[in-house]
């Protein structure tokens, strides 16, 4: 275990870091190349002295046994505080709900229009960088997929004008709402199509609360990536409050290597994103050590179930799209299987200061746009500038081996020769969320995959 002071100076440095965003002395061409900010070995042990509560707060260190500060359970699993399931967050319970927040997605404006707070929503072909310099054709919304946030409060009356900009026809159903059927968006069922160019108005009184979305009911472009956030806030606060409230979108496609478009039809997917975004590229939760936080995962993937997966904390499964659960079907988990157009809402207390993985937990979407070993792999790493300058006669391909790695039958199952270009990296490195992690972070973060980091 390392010395206490050592990892005192590891937290104390890699937050100081990341809250001043220190770029310039972590983004260069060489990024890549940075020494690790600190060991493997720092990561054991704990911070040190446990921090104090803000001067003037109703909130306490400690629970029953659950401490705000450092990972616990408590000391009776029929307590409400066991393992933080009713600890409240910094934010007082008489204060407006904690504003949402989906990395990478921006929220749609509004304005209020005769009594109804009115959205403009445009369905449209959108091209979306999933990784840095590879930018993928899919369809959206108003120029981002997953399409913009749409934020209102219970009570609210919401108008919502959809005008089409797609080369075909479309509809928008509002997942989970009770609406008059006429607003429902089920295709042919209760409307006429929207047709290119065209635009249709949906209006309706919203008496729930919890995490909804909306997106589109042509089965075809829902796989094409029409979806988008629908968050209403409760009139009373939910109990007990929380400091953040994120959001996430799992959603997968199928993209051949040569081409950006995505393949609808195909029934096996090789590229997996979040918000929008595949690993590393995906932007970190930033929380601060103690806080109570909400985590709202949807996902939207065409035919495949992901089993969420965070490190170093427990949470507890608090709601899903049909509403929040009361607090005695809660249940403690650090992964919960999240179905096919299904939201899970899980909270927890961030008592573990450090990066932490946040993922799904099938292998293959812990990776990106897997396809089959070609090129110079099997070629014993031999430039493929050889067969390029001459496609018509292409040379014989030496199927022989020895490379130490291949006389292990199945060969070997990390990826050989992955690099990222200076220029990727330095765009995976310039965002403020990620200042002070360790140098070969993104190396960890591939597919389904982004971090929690618990800043002291």
């Amino acid at each position: 275990m390392s010395h206490p002071e050592d990892r005192r100076h590891f937290l104390k440095t890699t937050s100081l870091v990341a809250a001043g965003g220190l770029a310039s002395g972590i983004i260069s061409s060489s990024a890549k190349a940075q020494p690790p900010l600190h060991t493997p070995s720092e990561h054991q042990g704990h911070a040190g002295p446990t921090p104090e509560v803000p001067e003037g707060s109703d909130v306490q260190a400690e629970y029953e046994g659950f401490s705000r500060f450092k990972p616990s359970r408590g000391n009776d699993p029929d307590s409400d505080f066991y393992l933080g399931k009713r600890v409240p967050g910094f934010r007082s319970a008489d204060a407006a709900p904690v504003p949402f927040e989906a990395p990478d997605l921006a929220k749609l404006p509004w304005k209020m229009v005769r009594g109804a707070k009115e959205f403009h929503l445009v369905p449209m072909a959108v091209e979306r960088e999933f990784l840095p310099g590879y930018k993928m054709n899919v369809y959206g919304y108003n120029d981002t997929m997953p399409g913009p946030t749409i934020e209102v409060n219970q009570g609210d009356r919401v108008r919502i004008v959809v005008t089409n900009e797609l080369p075909e026809d479309t509809y928008v159903h509002w997942h989970g709402f009770e609406l008059p059927v006429q607003y429902d968006g089920s295709a042919e069922l209760t409307q006429e199509p929207i047709k290119p160019g065209k635009t249709f108005v949906y209006e309706f009184d919203v008496h729930e609360e919890g995490t909804f979305f909306y997106h589109s009911h042509v089965a075809m472009q829902e796989a094409f990536g029409m979806v988008g956030w629908f968050i209403v806030h409760p009139q009373k606060v939910f109990d007990p409050p929380v400091d953040r409230d994120f959001g996430l979108i799992f959603q997968n496609f199928f993209i051949e290597p040569n081409q950006t478009i995505a393949d609808s039809w195909r029934m096996d997917w090789n590229w997996h994103t979040i918000n929008g975004r595949s690993g590393p590229y995906t932007t970190p939760l930033v929380v601060k050590h103690g806080e109570r936080v909400r985590v709202r995962l949807m996902n939207f993937a065409p035919m495949q179930h992901h089993p969420i997966h965070l490190h170093g904390h427990t949470f507890w499964v608090t709601g899903h799209e049909g509403a929040r659960a009361p607090k005695t079907a809660w249940i403690p988990r650090n992964n919960v299987l999240v179905g096919i157009a299904q939201a899970t809402d899980f909270e927890f207390v961030a008592n573990n200061p450090g990066d932490w993985m946040f993922h799904c937990h099938m292998v293959h979407h812990m990776m990106n746009h897997m396809t089959r070993q070609v090129g110079p792999r099997m070629r014993q790493n031999v430039s493929v500038d050889q067969y390029l300058a001459n496609v018509t006669s292409r040379p014989r391909v030496d199927a022989t081996r020895n490379d130490p790695g291949f006389a292990t039958p199945g060969y070997p199952q990390e990826m050989k020769g992955m690099n990222m270009s200076d220029q990727m990296m330095k765009k995976i490195w310039e965002r403020r969320e990620v200042q002070g992690m360790r140098a070969m972070w993104p190396m960890s973060i591939m597919g389904l995959m982004t971090a929690l980091r618990v800043l002291p």
